[in-house]
């Protein structure tokens, strides 16, 4: 026998949905989690492992006396529970906020239900992991992690097992799998060969996962009859029927000296970054809609009488179940997703109405005087700084010549731009700047102008630009926007082709297997109008008209009085196929750095054209000729996550359409009918944000997070009440640290706040929360998140948790010492 020892994992990769609907998987996970429990039952050594909570709370609701016989046999460390996630997600397109919720649900339900938490990370098909995870895996009490893709061929590592290691400095001891994470067949005699040649010193323990997967099925009889014929053989390691908690814990006690990665784990299956982008835009909807209601419904339920009533938790399972690695990617069957559509507007209609549960209670609340003819509109900030922003929101009619009053009195313009509803004279929408508190409110009045004296506009306009005074943009005939000039510091921002509309060809399958970058650039949208339609006190719109064969885009360029961004709003009517639309936006630098968001982070990256992920922004910054320091442009976006840098020019993937659910080698034909990706109307938004300095310094952070998660207004009524018409409930004393949420403890008691470190340096932050009557003091490291308990109880002191929000020095709640 040579030496080591090959830990064979019994294991049924299941996607509960992929080529098939979730009905489909649900019935099949109960037929492989039966099949585990009987092979169990045939062999004393045999033991399985599987992950997901979701997988498990469908057994137990439909099958709980095989739920009770799976209980048994965790309890006889037969069956071993990993992941710890309420699904086996996409680990790029989540929020960073979704990769808490996975562990806080899925930990905290196997606890309660099962007796267990995980200790294992396990994500073998997840197709890339961003580079923040160890950090969310620890703090979740995962202290290891298993995956596969990237493979070798895609990712060179310096050994198969390695400590993984984020920007925090925090570590997990994490596992590649070799070649497979199933097998097929009744013998697996190959497989058990192959992956015990990767048993090399100075590693001496290499896993191999066993059993039939994808639509589930598990280890076969057959499987395991050959694993123990195999054990006879004298030329194979230790043949150990094993578990990963297991293989983790020899390779700690075997004492190897064990490389150090810190980088992300990319790239597989580019293409998954954009394909099918409705799954994208209500996946961020629905996260954006939840975070909102968990602030204001915190903030409600401790100033007013508001007893939350919204099952935000169900809310937050479909979301988090629709971010399984099949479904958000874009890889499933046309049908998948509408049940996809239907459960992530199911989370966003309870997050809807708990927004409006909580928002209504405070508004109600608020001493708002009695004065004929006025509007008094509040407007929620869900951000933890200062923000002044455009709010739009529609209304009855207006004041004669309206503006806005803020609640010292202080009067600024109000603009009437076009209602949502045709017509004629019942309705109109309004919008004006607002300067709101951080993470609190503000009361504005709608009044006749008469007798109210606003400051001159800065923005001026001719038919083909706008000047704000800090930015000047210019536009021409037939080509768009051709100029932005940063008036202030005398910077020509763009180069030509920017904001163009750009079409490649791109014939891969849905994952867009074995491509690195779309180069093969076919033609662009033609610009077929330039027209001002939008010359207000508050803002300005220029929009471009566009077209490419029967497909046509329409973008709003705006320009506000005093904010030094542009905004672009878009639509387009795509009816392409087997290509790929992206926004292209050069710059005036020279080498820029491209800088991308990640959950909970950032990572810089080459600038030569490879497709990669990100979140909500991303950034070039670079040397300007005639300008000694650094200058930059941040592109934000409100659902995208596909981008390419070439050079100095930063490309947005908007769409992709290829056919669902094609996979290699797959050749489709001219026989068959296929459904496109993305066929049809998509509305988005971009927010362009020229900057001196880097992004730390354009607080680049911030300008994304107010595009992604937008203020909520609403109208209310003069009426008598105990709360000013001002208030703040969450102040961070530094820019670079920022609440990612504000929500009731899972214990209750308390209310739960997370902040997280975003420029990737060490910080001392005084967070302060007055209607807690608290002052939290503490240090962060780079891109570190900390999460802390605000008992509802003054005497009781604030404690830092962990992400399932445990005392991290504990053990988990009744569990044994």
């Amino acid at each position: 026998m040579s030496d080591g020892t090959l830990h064979l994992i019994g294991h049924a990769h299941i996607d509960p949905v992929w080529l098939w609907q979730w009905p489909e998987g649900y019935q099949e996970i109960k037929a492989t989690f039966r099949s585990a429990l009987d092979r169990t039952d045939e062999d004393p050594e045999f033991v399985f492992t599987a992950s997901s909570a979701a997988f498990y709370e469908w057994v137990q609701r439909n099958e709980p006396e095989m739920f009770d016989e799976i209980r048994q046999r965790v309890a006889d460390g037969r069956w071993r529970v990993v992941g710890g996630w309420w699904c086996e997600p996409d680990c790029n397109v989540p929020n960073g906020e979704s990769f808490v919720r996975q562990a806080l649900v899925g930990q905290r339900w196997f606890h309660e239900h099962l007796g267990v938490i995980a200790t294992v990370g396990f994500n073998p098909d997840s197709f890339g992991h961003h580079a923040m995870l160890p950090q969310i895996l620890a703090k979740s009490r995962l202290d290891s992690y298993v995956f596969m893709r990237p493979g070798d061929h895609e990712l060179g590592l310096p050994a198969r097992t390695f400590w993984w290691e984020s920007d925090d400095g925090s570590r997990v001891l994490t596992y590649r799998i070799p070649y497979e994470y199933l097998t097929w067949g009744k013998e697996i005699d190959a497989h058990v060969a192959r992956c015990a040649a990767e048993i090399k010193p100075p590693q001496s323990h290499i896993m191999c996962f066993y059993g039939v997967g994808n639509h589930g099925g598990g280890p076969t009889r057959e499987n395991i009859e050959s694993i123990h014929r195999l054990r006879e053989k004298d030329d194979l390691p230790e043949l150990a029927f094993s578990d990963p908690d297991r293989f983790f814990a020899a390779v700690r006690a075997s004492g190897v000296a064990v490389p150090v990665v810190h980088t992300e784990l990319q790239n597989h299956a580019r293409g998954c970054y954009s394909a099918h982008a409705g799954i994208k835009l209500w996946n961020r909807r629905a996260e954006r809609l939840l975070l909102t209601a968990e602030r204001i419904g915190t903030i409600a339920a401790r100033v007013t009488d508001f007893r939350p009533t919204q099952d935000l938790q169900r809310a937050w399972k479909n979301v988090l179940f629709n971010q399984f690695h099949d479904i958000l990617p874009g890889t499933a069957i046309e049908p998948a997703y509408t049940d996809a559509r239907d459960e992530l507007g199911e989370s966003a209609a309870i997050a809807g109405r708990a927004i409006q549960d909580g928002l209504q209670s405070i508004s109600w609340n608020i001493d708002i005087p009695q004065q004929d003819g006025t509007i008094p509109v509040v407007v929620f900030n869900p951000h933890s700084w200062r923000a002044r922003v455009p709010v739009e929101l529609e209304t009855g009619k207006l004041p004669e010549a309206a503006v806005v009053l803020d609640d010292d009195g202080v009067a600024q313009p109000v603009q009437s731009v076009q209602s949502l509803a045709t017509v004629e004279g019942g309705r109109a929408r309004i919008c004006f700047l607002a300067d709101l508190p951080p993470l609190g409110y503000r009361t504005y009045l709608v009044v006749p102008g008469e007798g109210h004296t606003v400051a001159d506009p800065n923005l001026h306009t001719t038919d083909l630009s706008l000047d704000n005074g800090r930015l000047r943009l210019e536009f021409e005939p037939g080509v768009g926007l051709t100029r932005v000039h940063d008036q202030r510091h005398d910077v020509e921002v763009v180069a030509p082709g920017f904001l163009r509309a750009e079409v490649l060809r791109d014939e891969s399958d849905t994952w867009s297997h074995g491509v690195v970058a779309y180069t093969d650039t076919l033609d662009h949208f033609e610009v077929t109008r330039v027209q001002l339609v939008e010359s207000g006190p508050v803002r300005a719109v220029m929009r471009i008209h566009a077209s490419h064969g029967t497909s046509q885009l329409v973008q709003d360029v705006i320009l506000y009085d005093d904010l030094d961004y542009v905004d672009v709003r878009a639509t387009v009517d795509w009816h392409e196929q087997f290509r790929v639309l992206k926004l292209r936006f050069p710059v005036a630098m020279q080498s820029p750095k491209a800088t991308f968001e990640i959950p909970f982070g950032t990572i810089e990256r080459a600038t030569e054209g490879q497709e990669v992920p990100g979140q909500r922004w991303a950034d070039l910054s670079g040397r300007v000729r005639g300008v000694g320091s650094i200058y930059g442009l941040t592109v934000a976006n409100d659902a995208k996550h596909g981008f390419d840098v070439r050079g100095n020019d930063l490309g947005v993937t908007i769409l992709r359409s290829p056919i669902y659910a094609h996979h290699d080698p797959k050749v489709p034909s001219a026989d068959e009918k296929y459904a496109f990706h993305d066929q049809g109307p998509h509305d988005f938004a971009l927010r362009l944000v020229p900057h001196a300095g880097g992004w730390v310094e354009a607080d680049a952070v911030r300008r994304a997070a107010e595009l992604d998660l937008p203020v909520v207004p609403l109208m209310e009524s003069p009426h008598p009440g105990p709360l000013p018409q001002s208030d703040s409930f969450v102040d961070v004393d530094v820019r670079n640290v920022v609440v990612s949420a504000l929500k009731e403890a899972e214990d209750g008691g308390a209310a739960v706040l997370r902040c997280y470190e975003t420029a990737g340096r060490q910080t001392d932050a005084v967070i302060t929360l007055d209607r807690w009557q608290r002052t939290i003091e503490t240090g962060f490291g780079p891109n570190e998140i900390k999460t802390f308990r605000l008992p509802d109880d003054a005497a009781e002191l604030v404690t830092e948790v962990d992400l399932l929000e445990w005392d991290p020095q504990q053990p988990p709640p009744g569990a044994a010492a």
